[in-house]
């Protein structure tokens, strides 16, 4: 805040919160269409392991587009099979939670669908953190078909501390899946910086907890624009279409009306996070401002633009994995016998965790 003192922190240990119910290995979340044309595995006979690729691709493409066309004028009728498979136990560092669809893993990043409708109205969502849980798990950009793990500094696990009066995250956070890139190469016209490399952040604040690897149907409400260590981090705000108040909610002023002080709770969890890491507090572009649903769809399609660029090999990809079965035109386009090698499920249970990350941090000199 101008003018004030520099914000500290003052930890206080308090009792853990409830946690969500995720997946066991091998469980599976099973989403329903109006109608679904059926998706058989199928023998390819083929000269070169590329063009058996390519088959598998485009066999998976059709039965994507299949399902998306099935979809009626209502949006609660959700498209596709998911299931979850766990490497390793949950607080550890060899802990992965890969996506499969119809058994086989995919990249979250390149392969699940970003829109769910024909209409391009109802998104699909990746969750990686459920709410009020404080482990920071993320799509993995550099591995392999980019599993879902926790990501570390210096060789250690990262945990959201808890800044009173919050608990872990607000709201059921990821991302939007394939076609969506933060270009780092880009300087944003309004926020004057740069994109922070990762798919678009979603913040999704209907009433159930979700869990990681959770692949959720959701509609767009609007876009914060934080700005975090110098680069654009958009955080878009959405609700499953399922909620029961998803009918109600709209656009971003439907949000205030009927959740009184989410979005101030959120742009201040946003801005103080990273304070009782001895970190400055977060800035936002708009002076905080809540940008509506119309901008938060034009930052969408400007990001599945960069996306496009990305996996076409026009804009550099750096360390980002770009392996996927679906982009038949992609030089990354991998067959089944390379996704046969990551391992078998595993249903271990939770590692313990440390009792600091149950701590509450008081922050003095910002507003809470």
């Amino acid at each position: 805040m101008a003018g004030s003192a520099s914000p500290t922190a003052r930890p206080l240990s308090t009792v853990s919160s409830s946690s969500s119910s995720p997946l066991s290995a091998g469980q599976t979340q099973t989403l329903q269409f109006p109608a679904r044309l059926p998706f058989h595995p199928t023998t390819i006979t083929s000269s070169t392991p590329q063009s058996a690729a390519a088959h598998r691709a485009a066999q998976l493409n059709r039965h994507f587009s299949s399902s998306a066309s099935a979809l009626s004028s209502d949006p609660v009728n959700p498209a596709m099979s998911y299931s979850v498979r766990k490497i390793g136990a949950v607080n550890t560092l060899e802990h992965r939670v890969y996506i499969e669809k119809d058994g086989v893993p995919i990249s979250p990043f390149h392969d699940i669908p970003l829109y769910a409708n024909e209409q391009q109205t109802v998104l699909n969502m990746v969750v990686e953190i459920p709410r009020w849980t404080n482990a920071k798990q993320e799509i993995s950009k550099e591995e392999f078909l980019n599993p879902i793990k926790q990501d570390t500094k210096k060789g250690k696990l990262r945990y959201v501390r808890n800044c009173f009066p919050h608990k872990g995250y607000l709201w059921n956070y990821g991302a939007f899946p394939r076609k969506t890139w933060e270009d780092p190469n880009v300087v944003h016209p309004e926020t004057k910086a740069k994109g922070d490399n990762d798919p678009l952040d979603v913040c999704e604040i209907g009433e159930l907890v979700g869990y990681t690897g959770q692949v959720k149907q959701v509609k767009v409400l609007g876009v914060m624009a934080l700005l975090d260590e110098e680069e654009t981090d958009w955080k878009i705000i959405v609700i499953d279409v399922n909620d029961p108040l998803a009918p109600k909610l709209n656009d971003i002023e439907d949000v205030e009306r009927h959740l009184p002080g989410l979005l101030r709770a959120t742009n201040e969890w946003f801005r103080i996070y990273k304070i009782p890491d001895g970190k400055p507090e977060n800035q936002f572009a708009f002076s905080g401002e809540c940008k509506n649903k119309k901008y938060a769809l034009d930052v969408i399609r400007e990001c599945s633009d960069a996306w496009e660029r990305l996996i076409g090999g026009s804009s550099p990809a750096g360390d980002i994995s770009l392996a996927n079965l679906t982009n038949t035109t992609s030089k990354d386009l991998v067959d089944q016998s390379a996704v046969s090698k990551i391992p078998a499920g595993e249903n271990l249970p939770p590692a313990p965790i440390d009792g600091s990350v149950d701590k509450w941090f008081f922050i003095s000199g910002a507003a809470v």
